[in-house]
């Protein structure tokens, strides 16, 4: 241990240096190194900070530090010793430890919140006022940590938070939790399931082999999957799925996941046998709406629009844009995406289909497409699409 009077004379000398010195060394005595937490200079304050022999009670002066870096340092500090809390030899001390914790906790740089919420987000000796705090943070980088781990945050807390309207992302963050209750999964399809720009919170749960979901749950997810691609593969790989859920799901997907929904090993001889039905009619439906027959629905038309029946597509599009044939016939040939997509519009399609009407009927290269914005929706406002569309004659609806 350095001499008393010995670091008093360093802790008071005018050298920034050699005060740095001092609020680096471990053999110091506590009341010395309080007394640098006062210091005028942050390089010393920051020490200080970073110091694991300094007193709790320093930690607690330099939570309020006006230093920002004073702050970020003594965070990674305390936050390695939230492993050694239940294990403290004096209770005091942890006290102490958990009020310099709240007061980083609450502090307004997101960066000093993070860290902490980072530290404690699998901590089972933390407050769960704390860790509830840092779940309502208004920054999805504080809140997701500890939403998404924590195991001290309840199916109440959760569901009260899923309520209140969280911020963007902390329902995927909830979505991905271990062990989910089918309670807490129902709260969260109901905020997002009818919210394209909440699609991810869906593919999240699914993907989430222990979230528990309910049937009637997973039947509001099926009643929009057809719309959300996203959704389909975890929907038809998802382990443990109803029969009658699978059967639905044999509706609307893909050819390729038709092959994985057909090789699923826990389908019983029934289901198997209603879902190759499924199949047949499928194909049955696309070989009849060949080049020249106008599809009669939604699904028959993604199959011609899939198979690049131009002729069937022009008539459905004039059918349900109510726009003349030759105008259609015009636009899809036009060679431009916006005008295509604009007709897609019109006619009611989804933004996943207008892109493939203008990849597989109007040709345009890929590099030239009209993409979904966020993924669904489209990339045009209303008022460019009407205008697209006026440049070939067609007056806007009603």
């Amino acid at each position: 241990m350095l001499d008393y009077h010995r670091s008093k004379e360093m802790a008071a000398a005018p050298e920034l240096s050699t005060r740095l010195d001092l609020a680096r060394r471990q053999d110091v005595r506590p009341e010395i190194l309080y007394f640098l937490a006062e210091d005028q200079e942050p390089a010393v304050r920051q020490a200080i900070a970073g110091n694991t022999a300094a007193p709790r009670q320093a930690d607690l002066l330099l939570a309020d530090d006006n230093d920002l870096q004073v702050r970020q340092i003594l965070a990674q500090k305390i936050v390695s010793l939230v492993p050694h809390l239940s294990a403290a030899g004096k209770e005091a001390a942890r006290d102490l430890t958990l009020q310099v914790l709240a007061k980083l906790a609450a502090d307004q740089a997101t960066r000093v919140r993070q860290v902490i919420a980072e530290a404690i987000k699998d901590a089972a000796d933390v407050p769960a006022d704390l860790v509830l705090k840092l779940a309502r943070d208004v920054e999805i980088r504080v809140a997701m940590p500890v939403l998404e781990r924590s195991p001290l945050l309840s199916d109440t807390d959760l569901l009260e938070i899923i309520a209140d309207g969280p911020i963007r992302g902390a329902l995927e963050a909830i979505a991905r939790r271990r062990d989910l209750g089918a309670d807490v999964s129902e709260a969260v399809v109901a905020a997002s399931v009818d919210r394209p720009a909440e699609a991810a919170v869906i593919t999240a749960l699914l993907n989430n082999d222990s979230a528990q979901i309910r049937e009637a749950t997973l039947d509001r997810i099926l009643d929009q999957a057809p719309q959300r691609p996203l959704w389909q593969r975890p929907l038809v790989t998802r382990a443990r799925m109803p029969m009658r859920a699978l059967v639905r799901l044999a509706d609307f997907v893909s050819e390729k996941l038709l092959d994985l929904l057909q090789g699923r090993s826990d389908i019983d001889a029934e289901t198997a046998q209603s879902i190759a039905r499924k199949v047949q009619e499928r194909l049955q439906s696309v070989s009849t709406d060949g080049d020249g027959d106008v599809p009669a629905d939604a699904e028959a038309l993604a199959a011609a629009i899939a198979a690049g029946h131009r002729q069937s597509v022009s008539g459905a599009l004039a059918r349900d844009a109510a726009v003349p044939a030759g105008i259609v016939d015009k636009i899809l040939t036009s060679g431009s995406a916006k005008a295509i997509t604009a007709l897609a519009w019109r006619a009611g399609l989804s933004m996943r289909l207008a892109l493939q009407l203008q990849l597989k009927v109007g040709s345009i290269p890929p590099p030239q497409v009209l993409n979904p914005r966020n993924g669904t929706d489209y990339p045009l406002s209303v008022a460019e699409m009407e205008w697209q569309l006026e440049l070939f004659d067609v007056e806007p609806r009603p």
